[in-house]
């Protein structure tokens, strides 16, 4: 089999809005490399990239996937990311290793959400990125518009380096810029620039050339000299260019009906960046970067599938050195060894298995006993930990049941299991509620999972609103007797305590205890505070814990015979269930503080909406072009804030929340809990 070394290795990912053709466009990618005889659709689930059962059913792409391509001497690997926003952790490990993006977005005339997310993502991380503008012979599209609407959003960065020739809504054909030819649409033949085109193809050629100068100086003496560059020049230049992520080329074409991506994998080949070009990886915390390159074998897990059957496969990037089938590898994050059994490339749900891949390639290994998503591996010698993957946070929570009694275990297992394929949501029990929650980062990415349960593990769940973790607290002091007394004949029960219950604003609770002279006996004030912490963890109003409550034991009574510690639990519980019924008992809600990253657009809005939820706008910054509104809100009114703030900024806002502090329910929603709680 070819050896693949980094010179030769392009590693692509193609990202952008759901919807605008990136699995369609591989698909055509693939075709026209003549990796495929038979070109798949979405529509039909028959696409390489899109394999998964849910893929198929939804017809959108959900987990990013890997396919693979060989041009000449050369081997592209292609990650193919979901667009929709529930699913942003993949475009996150994608991004991780690939050296370039390309974005695909539709000749609409405008710049999408996606698009325009992923574009700044890339900006922000400094990562090479190109758009590709698929659809051009749709009626109604409208390339150039496109370009001005890119041009509009990120100005002098947006560069044509490709011409489609139209004949009205038809692709007849395509200016390639970089060696300034024409080539006719479905085919390899040459044509001459039409003359309508030579003005606007003659001014985007020296725009090209002019950028590629300032590459360096030495293309800059030539070019101001008055000496043309050549075409290598312009390449090298406008490669440089895009390496530093200057500048975004922009291509055209149309992935289905009839195929034709343009140039696209010549310029991959020619201007996209080899993996030594890449940024490499971060370790020691982010203070340092292990460029691709020569050396002993470190590599890191970027994506693992689980198969209920076969078990984990686990994608990876070598980072430096080569990996052979059959080595022992050392995975730093776990300090275990492993052997790398099965070594393979992969193409879709196809693995073809190599003897050894090099620095910079994209592989898959099997049969692991440690490794997980995120994991290093590395020589047994020379060990290093890459900085794990920085996935984006949960931004909504449900609660998770299990459908049938009795398969609550099962449940857990496979989305325990589920986890070591999408990183990107967490699964934890709330120990004030005791329910099992599902955090990610949208209703549909947790619907998805509960689907592949059932697919994978032949277990069914359901997901429900998360219950709120309410509590209650007096607002008024008062003194209770408890008494029990209890004769069956023998021994009997006594227990009498007098308790002064108060609001406590400084701790949870507080006991304390004032008897003088004997009146209880200190053996049995030990039992009075615990039978007081055990009364604590259920409310008189609906069962919630209490909070916030001093307690002071300052009076009571025993007998010799029939006094004991279970009597003084009892009279203690008795004290406290009628003691703070008649002490304002009132319930308590979360608040939480939420910060929210949106447009200027948008604000109003924003701010609207935050006031029907009952909270309130603590100030509002200016951070990397958006607008930051920092606030206040009731963890009740938030539950599904994640969607709601989706549909209101088209996807482009986004949150955080961290826990404030309780504070008291307004009485009449108060007391829609209580019945609610007494129903149930």
């Amino acid at each position: 089999m070819t050896v693949y070394k980094q010179d030769k290795i392009r590693n692509v990912a193609l990202i952008g809005h759901s919807g605008e053709g990136k699995t369609s466009l591989l698909e055509a990618l693939l075709y026209k490399t003549k990796v495929l005889d038979r070109l798949g659709r979405v529509d039909d689930g028959t696409t390489v990239s899109d394999y998964d059962q849910e893929e198929i059913a939804r017809k959108i792409s959900i987990s990013l996937s890997c396919a693979y391509t060989t041009v000449g001497d050369y081997k592209i690997n292609f990650l193919d990311v979901p667009g929709f926003f529930d699913f942003e952790g993949e475009l996150v490990a994608a991004l991780t290793v690939a050296d370039a993006a390309i974005v695909v977005t539709t000749a609409s005339g405008i710049v999408s959400v996606g698009a325009e997310k992923a574009i700044d993502y890339c900006i922000s991380e400094k990562i090479p990125v190109a758009i590709f503008i698929n659809g051009i012979n749709k009626e109604n599209s409208d390339y150039k518009k496109t370009i001005e609407a890119f041009k509009e959003r990120y100005s002098n960065k947006i560069l044509p380096i490709e011409l489609p020739i139209m004949n009205g809504f038809k692709s007849v054909g395509f200016v390639n810029l970089l060696d300034y030819c024409a080539y006719q649409s479905l085919g390899a033949n040459e044509i001459n620039i039409p003359d309508s085109m030579l003005n606007e193809a003659g001014a985007a050629r020296d725009t090209i050339s002019e950028i590629a100068a300032e590459a360096s100086e030495e293309l800059m003496d030539k070019f101001f000299g008055g000496d043309p560059l050549t075409a290598a020049e312009i390449k090298s230049g406008i490669a440089s260019r895009f390496a530093a992520a200057e500048i975004i080329p922009v291509t055209a074409g149309v992935a289905v009906n009839p195929i034709e991506p343009g140039d696209l994998i010549k310029y991959i080949i020619e201007i996209f960046p080899d993996p030594s070009k890449g940024r490499g990886l971060k370790y020691d915390n982010g203070k340092k970067t292990l460029k691709c390159g020569d050396g002993k074998f470190a590599a890191q897990i970027f994506k693992s599938a689980v198969d209920p059957f076969v078990g984990k496969l686990l994608l990876f990037k070598i980072i430096r050195g080569k990996l052979s089938a059959g080595e022992l590898i050392y995975n730093s994050n776990k300090e275990e060894n492993e052997k790398a059994i099965s070594l393979s490339i992969v193409r879709g749900k196809k693995q073809d298995n190599v003897e050894t891949l090099y620095a910079g390639d994209i592989g898959a290994l099997a049969k692991l006993s440690y490794t997980s998503n995120g994991d290093t591996l590395c020589d047994t010698t020379e060990r290093i930990i890459f900085d794990p993957i920085n996935f984006p946070q949960p931004s909504i929570s449900l609660s998770v049941v299990a459908l049938e009694k009795g398969s609550e275990e099962k449940v857990i297992a496979g989305l325990t299991k589920l986890m070591d394929e999408d990183s990107s949501f967490k699964l934890e029990k709330n120990v004030e509620t005791n329910e099992m929650l599902l955090s990610g980062q949208g209703e549909t990415q947790l619907d998805v999972l509960c689907k592949k349960l059932k697919n994978k593990f032949k277990v069914s769940a359901v997901l429900n609103p998360p219950r709120v973790a309410y509590r209650e607290t007096i607002k008024k002091t008062i003194e209770q007797q408890g008494k029990h007394k209890k004769q069956s004949g023998g021994h009997g029960q006594y227990g009498d305590v007098h308790i002064r219950f108060e609001p406590c604003y400084d701790n949870e609770f507080e006991f304390h205890e004032e008897i003088v002279g004997g009146i209880v006996p200190k053996q049995y004030i030990p039992a009075v505070e615990k039978g007081l912490r055990e009364s604590i963890a259920h409310g008189v109003l609906a069962g919630y814990p209490v909070h916030g409550l001093k307690a002071t034991l300052f009076f009571g009574s025993y007998h010799d015979v029939d006094s004991n510690e279970l009597s003084f639990k009892m009279a203690t519980g008795i004290a406290y269930r009628e003691g703070l019924v008649k002490a304002n008992p009132v319930l308590l809600e979360p608040i939480m503080t939420i910060k929210i990253s949106v447009p200027d657009v948008y604000m109003g809005d924003i701010m609207g909406d935050l006031s029907k939820r009952r909270g309130r706008i603590l100030g509002t910054e200016s951070v990397e072009g958006k607008t930051v509104v920092t606030g206040e809100a009731p963890q009740s009114e938030l539950t599904k804030y994640a969607t709601d703030l989706r549909s209101m900024t088209q996807g482009r806002g986004k949150f955080t929340t961290t826990f404030s502090r309780y504070e008291e329910v307004p009485s009449i929603l108060a007391q829609k809990i209580i019945e609610s709680n007494k129903q149930n």
